[in-house]
């Protein structure tokens, strides 16, 4: 039977009807450990009580009115968020897609707005993902991404991530913005470099450009501190959230700075669906158990557990495991084999992972996994190395 859906993913052959927690079940009855978390979405699990509640609460209230309104969900939320960052001010999308789409438009507005005509190239990283709009895909330039769908967007220039030296024989008096993701997710858990980001948050100061950070995978407590900024002691003028903010729910944000924000006013920028009461409620609700310090350092002692697992992985399978990356419980497996047949090859045993650029394996499970539902994953990781013989020679 042809399906009525437009092909444009390579499907498992997995239909999932429930979840619990860090597991989700098939149609087929068969339970399932999420060890991908919906792309690093589901960041408190599947069906989770506090999520639940005030989601049903919500919507026996009010799902929608507008944004020519004022949404009181909306205000808290983006007031938690200005408390807890470095932004003054919030946009709400529906998407990470939306979320640049909007710190791209911001940027240029702001060099607009200071009649620096001219400042409008943005710099961005080679293996990096920003979405999958026209705009985005121009953004990062790979050719999988684009290839088709010419001609790209102008005014995106792509260079070698974490070359402080490319970068700035690539900056010119048109440089708007420099856009990365502390992690480069989809690029297969790349991470800046210790110095990197302070390096280009000093670059953007002293040369009046603005640096856009790329927090959609990697933020909302995924790294153990509330966004991964913090641990490279920078703050950006601008930044794009989603996924993990509306923990499954479709929620995205774009927060920034009073100044990198100033030339964004009525009639600028727009979202019919963006900030809505339900998904606002979701988000407040994601906040209220995330951006906690203890629950921040507990997602910190997961991650110790989980990387010292991996260790004894690659030590145990090193004809089958590379490298492992990451920080936080944002993990990434370098294969020696193709990782698609090692994520096909977790089906079958019950465990969901997701493959990224580089040959790897991504890690993104809950951040409310537990200890031994890690040790679980470990175990089923294992035997699935254990089943793959690679030839000699």
């Amino acid at each position: 039977m042809i399906s009525s859906v437009l092909p444009s993913y390579s499907r498992a052959n997995l239909r999932f009807i429930k979840g619990e927690g860090v597991w989700l079940f098939s149609e087929g009855g068969q339970k399932y450990l999420d060890m991908g978390g919906g792309i690093a979405v589901n960041c408190l699990g599947h069906a989770n009580p506090h999520l639940t509640q005030a989601l049903k609460d919500q919507a026996s209230n009010l799902w929608h009115t507008s944004n020519l309104y004022h949404i009181p969900n909306q205000e808290k939320l983006a007031d938690n968020l200005v408390q807890s960052t470095f932004a003054d001010t919030v946009f709400f999308t529906n998407s990470g897609t939306e979320s640049m789409e909007c710190a791209i438009k911001m940027a240029r507005k702001f060099h607009h707005s200071n009649n620096n005509l001219e400042k409008t190239e943005i710099i961005t990283f080679e293996n990096s993902f920003h979405g999958r709009s026209l705009a985005m895909i121009s953004a990062a330039g790979s050719e999988k991404l684009i290839k088709g769908f010419e001609p790209i967007l102008s005014g995106f220039l792509q260079i070698e991530f974490n070359n402080i030296e490319k970068l700035l024989k690539a900056i010119s008096p048109s440089t708007a913005a420099i856009v990365l993701e502390p992690i480069q997710g989809e690029g297969g858990i790349i991470t800046a470099h210790p110095n990197f980001l302070a390096e280009v948050k000093k670059i953007c100061v002293e040369k009046d450009i603005l640096l856009i950070l790329d927090e959609i995978q990697c933020g909302v407590g995924r790294t153990g501190t509330l966004f991964a900024y913090e641990q490279h002691n920078i703050t950006p003028d601008i930044m794009a959230i989603a996924k993990g903010i509306g923990g499954g729910f479709p929620l995205g944000a774009c927060l920034a700075t009073e100044r990198a924000a100033k030339g964004m006013g009525p009639g600028t920028h727009g979202s019919t669906y963006g900030g809505n009461p339900l998904a606002c409620a979701v988000g407040n609700a994601v906040m209220e158990i995330v951006n906690n310090q203890e629950f921040l350092n507990s997602v910190k002692d997961k991650s110790l557990l989980l990387k010292q697992k991996l260790a004894y992985l690659l030590d145990k399978h090193s004809n089958i495991f590379e490298e492992i990356r990451g920080v936080g419980l944002m993990m990434g497996i370098k294969c020696k084999i193709p990782n698609i047949e090692f994520v096909n090859a977790g089906f079958e045993k019950g465990i969901l992972t997701v493959p990224g650029g580089e040959n790897t394996i991504r890690l993104l499970p809950p951040l409310n996994i537990s200890n031994e539902e890690i040790n679980f994953a470990i175990d089923m990781l294992d035997k699935c190395a254990s089943d793959f013989k690679v030839k000699e020679g």
